[in-house]
């Protein structure tokens, strides 16, 4: 099991906690795309790359249509050219980062090229390029003074949560990433549409990797599921998802089955009065009276809360059912914190 760490793209703050991380034994850390919200991700991993030497960078996720394919696959080569090796680019559809600009994420068949294009351009290939009703075959055009580096091979994960994603995330990712998957069974069943796109979908990926983005809090002794400190490290990730499941129930879709027990009338009626501005907490802290609705259930479902065996138990439980990697995701004033807290309590005793 690999451990990674997933930070709100900082341009001050993100390099510090990524050296701090690669000291304390993670393996990864993950940096957020969200241009309305936070710092721009590719400057922060270059900053990261900078300042470490063995931790893997990654971004998780670059949000297809906020730039366009070109564009990512030169980011993402340029901060390769710091960390050879080191990197890698996760890609999705946009959930904050579009929704927070009042518009959905972007179509299957545009993420399907941007991934194409990306794949591609990374290999140092030349490929069909569309844009704007215009078709054009396109390439880096030089590769050898230090502008990027093509290389080392830059893999390509995909995040997915619903099956037709899942599924093009099977047949063409690197790896997988997923939000939250914390239960084996969730895990397989996410695992198995991610299978229906290969070719054929009997060949398993036996060293695919696959990744989660969560959040974990070790318990103290005689420390309770919704004690203050836990509700505050942990609510506010858990609030991410089931404000992704509130929005899906937006658009008239069934939110996943994993946040249907938690979004209650009474906190889809909470989250009305806020849909403008729900983005705004994201991953860092929870709106006034959210509390109420992150319940001890909520969080033993949504976060790798409890004692040290058995946040220890359930990973291994997750790594098993084909989980690669536990990715934590900390709220702003606690991210050295977790770090630490996870490093000393998890990974050291893994």
């Amino acid at each position: 099991m690999n451990f990674g760490v997933s930070l709100q793209s900082h341009i001050q703050n993100s390099w510090k906690h990524t050296v701090l991380a690669e000291q304390m034994g993670f393996t990864n850390v993950w940096f957020v795309d969200t241009q309305m919200l936070a710092s721009d991700v590719y400057a922060c991993m270059t900053l990261a790359a900078e300042h470490t030497n063995t931790i893997q960078l990654g971004t998780a996720v670059a949000v297809a249509g906020t730039r366009i394919p070109p564009v990512i696959a030169h980011s993402i080569a340029t901060v390769n050219q710091m960390a050879p090796g080191r990197v890698i680019l996760g890609l999705g559809t946009g959930h904050t980062a579009w929704r927070a600009m009042g518009m959905p994420p972007v179509r299957l068949d545009t993420f399907r090229h941007t991934i194409e294009v990306c794949r591609k351009l990374l290999r140092g290939e030349a490929v069909e390029y569309h844009e704007r009703g215009r078709q054009s075959q396109i390439c880096f055009l030089d590769r050898e003074h230090g502008y990027v580096n093509l290389d080392d091979p830059v893999p390509i994960y995909l995040a997915a949560s619903y099956p037709k994603a899942l599924a093009l995330a099977g047949e063409l990712g690197d790896g997988l990433i997923t939000v939250s998957t914390l239960s084996p069974d969730a895990l397989t069943a996410t695992l198995a549409k991610a299978a229906k796109g290969r070719q054929p979908a009997s060949v398993q990926h036996a060293d695919w990797p696959v990744v989660t983005v969560g959040v974990s809090c070790v318990l103290r002794p005689g420390e309770a599921l919704d004690s203050p400190r836990v509700l505050t490290r942990v609510g506010p990730r858990i609030a991410v998802g089931l404000h992704y499941a509130y929005e899906v129930v937006r658009q008239g879709k069934s939110a996943p089955a994993y946040f249907q027990p938690f979004l209650t009338p009474q906190y889809a009626a909470y989250l009305d009065a806020r849909w403008e501005e729900i983005h705004v907490t994201h991953s860092r802290f929870l709106h006034p009276g959210e509390e109420q609705f992150i319940t001890p259930d909520a969080i033993r479902a949504m976060s790798l809360t409890g004692t040290r065996e058995e946040v220890i138990e359930r990973l291994k439980q997750l790594e098993a059912e084909g989980l690669t990697q536990m990715v934590i995701s900390p709220p702003w004033g606690y991210v050295e914190e977790s770090i630490v807290e996870f490093a000393q309590e998890i990974i050291a005793q893994y």
